[in-house]
């Protein structure tokens, strides 16, 4: 299986995690954005497939606006077995913006973390095969990793422990955009063939596009 696969590589190498940024109000779709139907689940069952196949110890996913995304989350964890690998953190100032739910995310992560991949809840379709190749462009020097397709920066992005400082004071709702502008020629693009990495939810309309 792949996500045994990519579990069991995590497992045996330098720690990475996984943060899902679910904490928003998602106010452009008309509210309960990530608990909408979508593919016989919900939305953001597409995120929390793509976190947990990554080659990571553990997915933190931080709440907030929607009070039933947290048992969403259960339902689509508990019976694929990965509730171990599972944290659940509520951002209380989460209507600040994306900000406030990475500061969340980023005080989660374990003291021996060395990179964390963060992933956006209402991005459901990032294929399997994009964080491995981030790890291992990360592993080349730079700080930070993405994908990129057609010229456009997608997710979800790997970050180097380094930057875990940067991120941690990440304000309003540009999240780790301003951390990544200040990188230059440290972060790391990796060219990408499927248009998973920059397809986003944010009206109604966007679900027939998916």
């Amino acid at each position: 299986m792949a996500t045994e696969a990519a579990e069991k590589g995590a497992r045996t190498g330098p720690r990475l995690e996984a943060i899902v940024l679910a904490a928003g109000a998602g106010q452009r779709f008309g509210g309960a954005k990530l608990t909408t139907p979508w593919r016989g689940g919900k939305l953001l069952d597409g995120a929390l497939a793509a976190a947990f196949a990554a080659p990571v110890w553990r997915v933190t996913v931080v709440t907030g606006a929607d009070p039933a995304v947290e048992g969403a989350v259960r339902v689509w964890a508990d019976p694929r077995g990965v509730a171990d690998r599972l944290s659940l953190v509520h951002a209380r100032d989460h209507e600040e913006g994306m900000g406030a739910s990475l500061r969340a995310g980023i005080a989660a992560l374990a003291e021996d973390c060395a990179g964390v991949f963060v992933f956006l809840g209402d991005m459901p379709l990032i294929p399997a095969s994009v964080p491995p190749r981030l790890v291992a462009a990360l592993n080349s020097g730079p700080l930070a990793a993405a994908p990129i397709f057609n010229g456009r920066r997608g997710h979800p992005v790997l970050f180097a422990s380094a930057l875990f400082p940067d991120l941690a004071r990440a304000e309003g709702d540009a999240g780790a955009r301003t951390v990544l502008a200040g990188l230059g020629p440290r972060v790391a693009l990796v060219d990408v063939a499927d248009p998973g990495v920059i397809f986003d939810v944010d009206t109604p309309g966007d679900l027939a596009r998916g």
